[in-house]
């Protein structure tokens, strides 16, 4: 039997909801480009509830305690002597979110004596060592794409909100004021602006395609260039890296997975290669952008606005710099998390680990590391710093 240990977000501050603002939720069975939504054997969850904090468990202590493994749920993942720690040492699947992620560095994995695979209930397997997983023969595997549509429509949302100056407006409704000049003072329209992706996978071409009706000019840059018949129809520009993106856009919104070739990337130089006055949308990974680069950035006017729901470490210390620097829209890391979101990745993580105790192979798309090396989406999204196994 296996002992799995799950890392998740702290319930509502007011309990466990007893009800929600809405009764169902669409059906989606398959995302763009032909790939189906999970499909476990079955599922101990209503969709459209709570499953990504504490007592929503992602839907598995029945699947699991009925089938004599253990279950061990925490939130209680960083501090010194934290119950994730103790329990590590014996625990065959570890399971967090990259919300509230639960950081298996190498020193952690060398003590998780029994530790034979990792999921990511969504997507983003960073918050892994990669490279200490592949060394020990950990499999990586997340739910690829099931909240991709989730992040995508958030991006969308704040590139408006930064845009017109939402946030501002609204806190002068909530402060019982009318200040017009003072919220439009900052309000533009997106029509015509250019707005370019650091990365076109799935998130980043969900983006292209949610903000061309807005009748802006699209660019993207990638390590792999789209069909040119998708360029065509968006009108894409694609340049061959960031820095010979960046000078063109008014907005940049930032969807590449983190590894050692983007971490860092948006430093004081590339910020600074940005037209001035440009937006920055980042619901990528906070390492992706230094810290102080941008907050600097902000102040001088360099950017006209940073917002994006990742940060470094997750949770954020209340000194983070990025909580009271100016013209900023950030949010804790909810992009993908929706309602929506959390039915198909605790799905998706109940059809992983189906997968694992029957020994059948793990869908293809949801590998990052397997055998010892990258495999399926992890070979495509993913670099690490072991050369053997790139």
């Amino acid at each position: 039997m296996a002992k799995v240990l799950c890392v998740l977000y702290d319930d509502p501050i007011d309990g466990y909801p007893t009800s929600y603002a809405r009764d169902d939720l669409p059906r989606v069975d398959h995302y763009p480009g032909g790939q189906t939504t999970p499909t476990p054997q079955g599922t101990d969850f209503t969709p459209g509830h709570l499953l990504g904090s504490v007592s929503g468990g992602l839907g598995l202590r029945q699947f699991l305690e009925s089938r004599g493994h253990t279950l061990v749920v925490t939130s209680d993942k960083d501090q010194d002597g934290s119950v994730f720690d103790r329990e590590l040492p014996d625990a065959d699947v570890v399971i967090s979110q990259p919300f509230w992620p639960a950081y298996l560095t190498a020193d952690r994995i060398a003590r998780a004596k029994n530790l034979k695979l990792a999921i990511t209930a969504g997507i983003g397997s960073d918050h892994v060592d990669l490279d200490a997983a592949i060394a020990r023969g950990v499999t990586v595997a997340e739910v690829t794409y099931s909240n991709s549509i989730s992040v995508a429509e958030h991006v969308v949302m704040m590139t408006l909100s930064l845009v017109r100056n939402y946030l501002p407006s609204h806190q002068w409704v909530l402060d019982g004021g009318w200040n017009i000049a003072d919220c439009v003072a900052r309000s533009y329209d997106l029509e015509g602006m250019h707005v370019g992706t650091v990365a076109a996978g799935r998130i980043g071409t969900a983006v292209l395609r949610r903000l061309a009706p807005f009748d802006v000019k699209l660019h993207y840059t990638d390590n792999h260039r789209l069909p040119e018949s998708v360029e065509q129809e968006l009108g894409l520009t694609f340049h061959p890296s960031a820095a010979d993106m960046v000078p063109y856009c008014d907005v940049v919104t930032i969807n590449a997975p983190l590894h050692p070739q983007t971490e860092g990337l948006f430093d004081e130089k590339l910020i600074g290669a940005m037209k001035r006055g440009a937006y920055l949308i980042n619901t990528a990974r906070a390492k992706i952008c230094d810290r102080d680069a941008v907050d600097h950035a902000l102040r001088s006017g360099q950017l006209a606005g940073y917002a994006g729901d990742v940060w470094y470490p997750q949770p954020a210390g209340p000194d983070h710099p990025w909580r009271t620097m100016p013209h900023h829209g950030m949010t804790p890391h909810i992009s993908g998390s929706t309602l929506s979101a959390q039915a198909r990745y605790a799905a998706g993580t109940r059809e992983i680990l189906e997968s694992w105790f029957a020994g059948a192979p793990i869908r293809d798309e949801y590998l990052i590391v397997d055998k010892g090396a990258l495999a399926g989406t992890g070979a495509h999204s993913y670099s690490t710093a072991t050369p053997a196994a790139r």
